[in-house]
This record gives structure tokens, C-alpha cells and sequence, in this order.
């Protein structure tokens, strides 16, 4: 016998410990737990902290939206001094920063349905708004709150001819009135009429766990399977000559030195067996296929209730990543830009907070110290001018690598140079050199092609005028003996472009060929 035990049969038991329980287990290995079933606001907290796969179904598609920083456009002002004060501003907003709020605002809507941020300022009521003019000189603190801190406030109105139909009118947050102008609600997902979340307490937007609470239950049991075989992979069988029926004490203790032996060989090691005797490992090789299998749908399973693409769930590396435009990253890339289109709402409001404070009066008299043009504009009038052309955009995923670029770039060179070759020749001086400072601006575009910028004189090359050609001697072309001759021989000189810009640009292409 390989062992002297007598218990060979009996179930599989997971050895969790008598007196230690686990939230996770306790929830997801219940037997209430079906296809279909919603999880409770207590469910969704316990897959959010204890699940594998619950912080980054909640957190991983806004932290990549918000991978990339908002390119800020303010024209018509200062822009470099409004871009560099409204980022400062919003990165030292709450102590953490917008960007940040903003996540933890749009984490907790997809983990419960709905998350909100109030505003907190202890000089003024909650149930009064901040003037806007004081927000820059007021201690403004911002917090997270979720369905438990805020349930009763947000049940939403039912009445389909109701204003506030399905739309959140007011917020309290443990009894406590708060304006509306100083809280903001997030729903993940839209509301569907009379449809009641459990762990949002109202008839609100869903959990990004509801549709996936059981691929989410599986997902543990599959985690079972792998301790399971964690453990049995290391058992080695030894196959050995069994003793006859009589078996004395001296025999007994021989083979069980010889599994004691068995057990502590390792690499470097000798050990003896006889001719009829075997030693192997427990054969697993039929698990794997279908361990790998049933993994992998249930990850599928998981990425669908939340319409993710399951290359993000399941962490795998891209073929060629986001700058070869691959199907995955497209479909990365999709997804990502919708969750930037829901978290919009979050991001024009702390815009509102964060220019109200950034371009303060005090930051307009610094300005108005620095562009004299600016003494005799009121502060606001400069600031809603600023206000309205301000735009952010989020930049594309999908970015080219260089080399991508450099061939996009010297396609318009190209093309550039074509349209001024075309055009020089019917052109008078003044609009010769608009024409030629157009091709500069083109040309200083191009920064992976052109290391220093090309700066020409206009007024210069407006007002040159070339030398007249001559024939290698020291009379001029146009002197002709005829004055027919003359004429068209002057003709053509005239319609050069100056020598300066043309040659240059002549040069140029044959270097480049």
C-alpha cells in the first residue's frame, strides 16, 4: 500500500479553516445565487473588495479614458496663461485633484448604479448655493457618497408626466438637504421605468455586476479548482512490490523508509528500486483542456454583461497594440470613448468650479499687469468671454507611432511645394511672399521632419527685386536686337519668382530625390 491510512474514499472538501469565513464564499457560492439573480448594495460592496475581477470591471475602463489629458483650447484670450492656471487649479482640487474625484464619482456609479459628489463648505448652509463670485476664496471640500449614504433621496419620480420623470430633482445625504447646484449624480447606465435596483435603493441605474453576478460566482468555484490542482500537482505515486499476507514489523518499517527515502530525493539524489517497482506523477494532462476551456467562457461571459471587450478583462497584450490600429484596439478604443461620452456630465461641472476659481480676480489683475490691452475690460466681461470659448477635447487612443507620421508628413510637404510651384509663376511680389510664408507655416509644422523652424522675411521678399539674368557675359538677356525679342525676353524674366525662394525650394527637391 502506498499509504498505512485506512480512509482511501470520501468527498472533496475545501479546507477554508473551522473558525476563519469568507464574505466572498459566503455570497457567491450560495445556492440563491441563479442566472438573473441582482446583487444587494452588501453583494456588490464584497465583489468590489474581495473579487478578483470586481476593482478592475469598475475601475479599469475610467482609468484608461482618463490615461490621456484633455487638450484645452481657449482662443481669443491669453491662452497660455488661462491653460497653465485651470490645470493647476484642477489638479490641487479637494486636495486630490478633479481627476481623481471624478474616477472615484464614476467607480462607485458602476459598482452600485448611481454615486454622487456634494460639496461641502462649512461658512455656508448645505441647502444654500455658493455665489459663484466667492467660490474662488471659499474652503471648498468635495466627497464621494453612495446609495446607502444618499437612499430615500434618489427613488427617482415614477410619473411619466412628471418634470423630474426618472431624473433626480433633489439629494440628501443622511437626512441633510444639499442645493443642487452643489451635488452632481452620476447613474451607470440610464434608468428604466419601474425597474428597481437592489443595490442603489431606487428605481435608478444598474450595477455593472448585475448581468454578470453569476459568470462572477463561477469565476470563484474556477479559482477552487486551480488551489485543487495546485495541490495534487505535486504527488508523486510510487508503484511498489506489495509484501505477501503476513507482514512483520521489520518488513512494515522497510517500506516505509523507503517512502520516506521517495520523498526527500531531489536533484543530485540516488535512490533504489526494484525491477517491478515504478515512481510517476499524478497524470493532470486531461484537466487542462477543460479547466481552459470553462475559464475562458466564464471571463467571456463576464466581459459581455458589461458590453467590455474581453481582451481589457482579461488583461491580454494587444497583437500589435494601439498604434497599429488593430481589431482589438478598435474595439478597445469604441468602448473607452463611450465611457468618456458618460463621464462628460462630471467633467462640465468641476470645469465650472475649477475656471471660477483659476481665473479669480486676483489671477486678472496679474494678467492685466501683463498685457496692457486688457486694463480697461472688465473682469467679467473677460471672464465669460473666456468661459464660452473654452473647450476641451480628449485626444484620440489610437495614436500613430512615428514612423506612421513622418511618411503622413512628407505626403503634405510634398503636396505643399507642388501648390507653390503651380502658383509662383502668376503671382505678383506681395502675394509671392504670402505664398511663400504660407509654405513656411506648412513646412514648421512638420516637427519630425524639420528640427528648426523656417523663418522668413515677407516684407523683405515682397519688396525684393532679382538681378536681371545675363548669358555669361556682361550683357543683360533682355537686351535683344530687336525690340519684339526684347519684349518677350523681359516677359519671362518678370514672371520668375524671386531667385531667393524658388532656387531654394528647387534645391530642395533634388535632395530629396
Amino acid at each position: 500500500m502506498a499509504s498505512t491510512d485506512t480512509n482511501q474514499s470520501g468527498p472533496a472538501l475545501l479546507g477554508v479553516g473551522n473558525s476563519l469565513s469568507s464574505a466572498l464564499l459566503d455570497l457567491l457560492l450560495c445556492d440563491a445565487i441563479e442566472p438573473g439573480s441582482a446583487p444587494s448594495y452588501q453583494i456588490a460592496k464584497t465583489i468590489y473588495t474581495y473579487h478578483p475581477l470586481g476593482a478592475k470591471m469598475a475601475e479599469k475602463p475610467i482609468s484608461i479614458a482618463q490615461s490621456q489629458q484633455r487638450e484645452i483650447e481657449i482662443p481669443g484670450g491669453p491662452e497660455e496663461d488661462l491653460v497653465k492656471a485651470f490645470r493647476k487649479e484642477w489638479d490641487r482640487l479637494g486636495g486630490v485633484g478633479a481627476t481623481i474625484l471624478i474616477k472615484n464619482l464614476a467607480t462607485l456609479s458602476r459598482v452600485y448604479g448611481i454615486a454622487s459628489v456634494i460639496t461641502v463648505c462649512p461658512d455656508i448652509d448645505s441647502d444654500k448655493p455658493i455665489p459663484l463670485d466667492e467660490l474662488w476664496k471659499r474652503d471648498l471640500y468635495f466627497n464621494i457618497v453612495d446609495p446607502l449614504n444618499t437612499a430615500g433621496s434618489l427613488v427617482l419620480n415614477q410619473d411619466p408626466n412628471a418634470i423630474d420623470f426618472l431624473t433626480p430633482r433633489y439629494l440628501m445625504v443622511s437626512g441633510k438637504k444639499y442645493h443642487p447646484s452643489r451635488s452632481m449624480v452620476m447613474s451607470n447606465e440610464q434608468p428604466v421605468y419601474i425597474d428597481y435596483s437592489n443595490s442603489a435603493f431606487g428605481y435608478v441605474g444598474r450595477s455593472v455586476y448585475q448581468r454578470g453576478l453569476y459568470p462572477l460566482k463561477s469565476y470563484v468555484q474556477s479559482m477552487i479548482t486551480d488551489q485543487a490542482v495546485t495541490e495534487k500537482a505535486g504527488i508523486l505515486v510510487a508503484k511498489m512490490k506489495q509484501p505477501g499476507s503476513i507482514v512483520d514489523q521489520r518488513t512494515r518499517g522497510f517500506f516505509g523508509f523507503k517512502r520516506e527515502a521517495i520523498k526527500g530525493a531531489k536533484t543530485g539524489n540516488v535512490i533504489s528500486m526494484g525491477i517491478d517497482e515504478d515512481l510517476q506523477s499524478i497524470d493532470l494532462k486531461n484537466l487542462r483542456d477543460a479547466a481552459e476551456f470553462a475559464r475562458n467562457n466564464i471571463l467571456k461571459n463576464i466581459a459581455s454583461s458589461d458590453n467590455m471587450p474581453a481582451s481589457m478583462l482579461n488583461d491580454e497584450t494587444l497583437a500589435e497594440g494601439f498604434g497599429e490600429g488593430s481589431e482589438d484596439a478598435k474595439q478597445i478604443a469604441t468602448y473607452i470613448a463611450g465611457k468618456r461620452i458618460e463621464m462628460q456630465p462630471a467633467y462640465d461641472w468641476f470645469d465650472n468650479i475649477v475656471m471660477h476659481r483659476a481665473w479669480n480676480p486676483e489671477f486678472y489683475a496679474s494678467i492685466q499687469r501683463k498685457y496692457p490691452e486688457l486694463a480697461k475690460v472688465k473682469y467679467e466681461t473677460a471672464f465669460y468671454e473666456w468661459k464660452n470659448a473654452f473647450t476641451a477635447v480628449w485626444p484620440n487612443l489610437l495614436t500613430e507611432p512615428d514612423s506612421e507620421k513622418v511618411k503622413v508628413d512628407d505626403i503634405i510637404a510634398k503636396s505643399a511645394i507642388a501648390v507653390f510651384e503651380v502658383m509662383a509663376p502668376v503671382l505678383d511680389p506681395e502675394n509671392l511672399a504670402t505664398l511663400a510664408g504660407w509654405l513656411a507655416d506648412v513646412m514648421n509644422e512638420r516637427d519630425l521632419m524639420f528640427s528648426a523652424p523656417l523663418t522668413l522675411d515677407l516684407e523683405a521678399l515682397a519688396s525684393y527685386e532679382p538681378p536681371v539674368p545675363t548669358m555669361g557675359g556682361d550683357e543683360p538677356v533682355n537686351e535683344a536686337p530687336n525690340e519684339k525679342e526684347s519684349t518677350a525676353q523681359k516677359k519671362r524674366v518678370d514672371s520668375q519668382p524671386p531667385r531667393g525662394v524658388s532656387y531654394a525650394l528647387s534645391d530642395y527637391q533634388k535632395v530629396r530625390r
